[in-house]
């Protein structure tokens, strides 16, 4: 079985694809749509070629991807398409839609599925083989870590002063309750953020500030518990994967529709599935099912189109 990723150079989108394939072909094709303007589009190669193995099962995600795949399902003779997003281009043969993207009228249309934000390729299992490693770096005296993950403004949430002291007061109020902290910035992260957190800087925080390698795997297989600002969708739906309580930190909004988007896909975590909680300055343990949605996503296709996984 030949499987192949078209998605954009994102590590998001491709990440996505890959969690999924992975199902059906540990080491699938990753094809990648890079976005080029003007002559500069003369020049690159192209994505795929005729000569090329056809491919079973293409996952793709982005809306760069979708003319890629929609050519290469007419170029192959039919492969299997299967897209991480609403599709702007008809044709596929399922589509996954997050659960904060779902409009009424998908209910109506047998290929398309809900799912709970976006599929990655962690589970607790992955997890439990770094902790031990983990914990040895960042709590050799067994201390209880939570880990927090910053992003940066977005069009719903905004990174500014209010924000900033909103994470210091958190931070300096999960010392005072013993706990060690583990602070993440991410690729959105700002040079205001990252100054603003580096004061925090103390035998009771550790921060990687995109100085040295990324030790996101290890703060994370580390974690007791996770504190998380709401700019991000995938940041806690990876930190589900580890079983460990996930607290959501509120931070200065932006009015809007992309707002209202992230605001709904909270409160579903929270309200709705119970996945989540708002942090009040405690971090207190509760037991939930992690979701696996690369997992329920593969046995879908493999119950749809009888693909074995």
């Amino acid at each position: 079985m030949t499987v192949w990723t078209i998605s954009e150079p994102k590590i998001g989108t491709l990440s996505q694809c890959v969690s999924v394939a992975r199902h059906f072909e540990p080491q699938p094709i990753e094809k990648v749509v890079v976005p080029r303007r003007g002559l500069r589009r003369l020049f690159d190669p192209p994505l795929y070629t005729k000569g090329e193995t056809a491919p079973t099962l293409i996952v793709s995600c982005g809306f760069r991807a979708e003319k890629r795949v929609v050519k290469a399902k007419e170029m192959f003779g039919e492969p299997m398409i299967v897209h991480l997003q609403p599709p702007v281009i008809p044709g596929y043969d399922l589509s996954f839609v997050s659960r904060h993207d779902w409009k009424p009228d998908f209910d109506r249309r047998p290929s398309y599925h809900p799912m709970i934000g976006v599929p990655h390729r962690f589970t607790e299992s992955f997890w439990e083989t770094r902790r031990q490693s983990a914990r040895k770096t960042y709590s050799a005296d067994n201390a209880r870590v939570v880990t927090v993950l910053l992003g940066g403004s977005n069009g719903a949430y905004a990174y500014d002063d209010s924000t900033h002291a909103t994470i210091k007061r958190a931070v300096e109020s999960l010392i005072g309750g013993g706990w060690k902290v583990l602070i993440s910035v991410s690729r959105r992260s700002s040079a205001d953020t990252l100054s603003a957190v580096s004061v925090l800087r103390s035998p009771q925080v550790e921060i990687w500030d995109r100085v040295g390698p990324n030790p996101y795997l290890d703060y994370v297989a580390a974690a007791d518990a996770f504190l998380i600002a709401k700019d991000s969708v995938t940041m806690p739906c990876e930190a589900l994967s580890t079983g460990k309580p996930v607290y959501i930190l509120d931070i200065t909004r932006i009015p809007g529709d992309r707002l209202a988007k992230f605001e709904w896909y909270h409160s579903d975590l929270q309200n709705t599935l119970a996945l989540t909680r708002p942090f009040e300055g405690a971090l207190t343990p509760y037991d939930y099912q992690s979701p696996d949605e690369a997992l329920r996503i593969s046995k879908i296709i493999e119950q749809t189109h009888g693909f074995r996984r």
